[in-house]
């Protein structure tokens, strides 16, 4: 039996999703009486993209990126042992397992299926969680999906929900295996790390469709149905005094886990927030980066469509150090380092 302290786990492929359907900064701030130069310039909103109403649901999108990541590995459906979806809990039907659909229309008929949940900080925690469970147990291949279209659950009338004007539709899969091939090894997945400030646990909300207040006539007609933030303003004093430390520390620790530094950083792909922020926390680490100024916020999406982007753009080269840093409601911080290969 192989050792799995002695084996590594690659990233061999990833494919990404986003519909057709364009919302402009300026079509935004028209439905939401925001000045249009806020919401580009500093919302960082240029364009997103949104689904259709009738199209595009999320297992939708997950298989079309996930047929693209199994192309870019050089590998079949079948050959997966496990579909891991991390994405929007906002999916085609409520208590229902995304991963067994997309694993059944992919046709990967050996694999289980499995979903994590840490909202925007999905992907480093993700990535994690797959590669535990790469080195720890039997399964060799694993897909992971994602997908939102939280833009659907966003009203524009809603002042106290501004912060989430940025949210865009898309998808993104990666495949990660054990010990593959030189050839086929796009990154090396390193180390990892996390925390999470549950005091934050009850600041975004959708009022209406839980069991504390489940779904009727009466919240429909009251608009109960869409997120909303009850205490603006305490979430953003309270979060400004730990936002930027946590993130930080998270990347620090994933870096000093695998072996470096912030001097050997070389691209970091960050959540879709505030310009101004992202700007911040990218020349604090000290790393290029890609402002997703063009899509908005995609959930966990976000950091694979800002690697392809920046290996698109020639910011991402071979032997690079990556790492994947996000933060999600509820509130977690997360990061993954990886070796980049290309």
């Amino acid at each position: 039996m192989t050792d799995p302290s002695e084996s590594t786990v690659g990233l061999t492929g990833y494919g990404t999703y986003v519909p057709d359907e364009i919302v402009t900064g300026e079509e935004i701030a028209a439905q939401s009486d925001i000045p249009e130069d806020v919401v580009v310039e500093k919302m960082g909103v240029r364009e997103k993209r949104v689904c259709p109403s009738d199209s595009d649901h999320t297992t939708d999108m997950c298989v079309k990126a996930a047929e693209e990541a199994l192309a870019d590995a050089e590998i079949e459906a079948g050959e997966v042992d496990m579909v891991l979806y991390h994405g929007s809990e906002f999916k085609d039907f409520v208590v229902w397992s995304a991963s067994a659909n997309v694993a059944e229309r992919l046709g990967a008929e050996g694999a289980f299926a499995v979903e994590s949940y840490a909202l925007c900080a999905g992907a480093p925690l993700a990535i994690r969680q797959a590669k535990s469970q790469l080195l720890a147990d039997a399964p060799e291949t694993a897909l992971l999906v994602s997908a939102s279209r939280e833009e659907d659950l966003v009203d524009y009338e809603n002042e106290d929900s501004s912060f989430m004007f940025n949210f865009g539709s898309g998808a993104c899969a990666m495949v990660l295996e054990t010990d593959p091939d030189e050839d086929r090894l796009r990154a090396t997945i390193r180390e990892s790390a996390a925390l999470t400030d549950g005091s934050f646990s009850e600041d975004v909300v959708m009022p209406a469709g839980g069991s504390r207040n489940p779904a009727s006539r009466a919240t429909v007609e009251q608009g109960l149905h869409t997120l909303d933030v009850p205490d603006p303003e305490g979430m953003k004093e309270r979060l400004a005094d730990v936002s930027l430390p946590n993130f930080e520390e998270v990347a620090d620790d994933a870096l000093s886990r695998s072996g470096y530094d912030r001097d050997d950083l070389d691209f970091v792909a960050l959540t879709h927030m505030k310009r101004s922020f992202h700007d911040l926390l990218t020349d604090r680490l000290g790393a290029e980066d890609y402002y997703l100024d063009e899509y908005g916020h995609v959930q966990s999406v976000d950091q694979i469509l800002a690697l392809d982007e920046g290996v698109e753009r020639g910011l991402v080269e071979s032997g690079d150090v990556l790492c994947f840093l996000a933060a999600g409601t509820g509130y977690t911080w997360a990061a993954t380092v990886l070796d980049w290969q290309g």
